[in-house]
């Protein structure tokens, strides 16, 4: 009945703050959420929502939805048993984007918007997503902060000279505001590049997630970061009561259920860019291989 009760509260909520918010005074945009079109007939279970998470790299003064995408990740929920999964796309993947010929992936949104960036990894991975949320560093930053910080599990100790010269260590890492989006964006330091940072990309989601878990009893916790988020958040397509379905799916995820892979690719210079060619196969396989419950069983 609790449950029940909060959440007819919380669709209330929504509904209140959908109407009231864009009449007061204009809040900076960090957040947009743009439902798709999906009219491939594509057999998906209903239960599960597919959402394209775009961190976008627009400086100050710029729109962030039309620039280039500076982390991308391909996250399935399913709304009936709180599984959820990523796949990672590497930002430099060099693939189709229709109507503009071969590029690097994360140029879909430069060229044609939130819209344009869903079809173009929808046709990478087989699976059209529901959603494309696109997001600025100041407002992953804000709403980390807002939960209270997230704990990571870093698998090697690393740093970044222009980003963070003390860098972090191995193990469990706490990450605080800008902290996490500096973790989240490090690439030459590592490793495989561009792969291991899609990897500490679904680090920081998974964390966002378990801090959420962890504090979503806690009297006014989820409507605090609903109201906070919903200031600074812009739709497309979306009424007040399905915003609230994704956001409820989002916070009953069960962190014993969450899975990730990060697609493979190799290394190419294509005249003169750097680049990777991803492993295509390999995403179709993860796209059947999420269809229905979003659990991806092998990487």
């Amino acid at each position: 009945m609790r449950t029940f009760i909060r959440t007819t509260l919380l669709a209330l909520l929504l509904g209140v703050v959908a109407i009231v918010v864009p009449d007061s005074t204009p809040a900076p945009t960090q957040f947009t959420i743009v439902k798709l079109d999906r009219s491939d007939g594509v057999d998906v279970d209903p239960d599960v929502i597919w959402v394209l998470a775009v961190g976008s790299d627009a400086r100050p003064r710029e729109n962030p939805l039309r620039v280039r995408g500076d982390a991308l990740q391909l996250v399935g929920i399913n709304t009936r048993t709180g599984a959820a999964t990523a796949i990672g796309i590497p930002r430099d993947s060099w693939v189709p984007i229709p109507g503009v010929g071969s590029n690097r992936v994360n140029a879909a949104l430069y060229y044609g918007g939130p819209e344009l960036l869903g079809r173009t990894v929808g046709n990478l991975v087989g699976l059209q997503p529901d959603y494309v949320v696109v997001a600025t560093f100041s407002g992953l930053a804000e709403l980390v902060k807002g939960i209270g910080g997230i704990t990571v599990n870093n698998p090697r100790a690393f740093s970044d000279a222009h980003l963070h010269p003390r860098g972090w260590p191995k193990g469990r890492v706490r990450l605080n505001g800008m902290k996490a989006v500096e973790f989240a964006r490090v690439r030459k330091s590592l490793p495989r590049g561009d792969f291991d940072r899609s990897a500490n990309q679904q680090r920081v989601i998974r964390g966002i997630q378990r801090r959420v878990a962890e504090r979503a009893a806690e009297p006014g916790f989820i409507e605090g970061q609903v109201i906070n988020v919903l200031r600074h958040l812009s739709t497309r397509g979306l009424s007040p009561a399905e915003l609230f379905r994704v956001a409820q799916a989002i916070a009953q995820v069960d962190p014993a259920k969450v899975t990730g892979c990060v697609l493979q690719g190799r290394g190419a210079s294509i005249n003169g860019a750097s680049v990777v060619l991803p492993d295509t196969r390999a995403a179709r396989r993860y796209g059947d291989d999420a269809r229905k419950d979003a659990v991806i069983r092998r990487c």
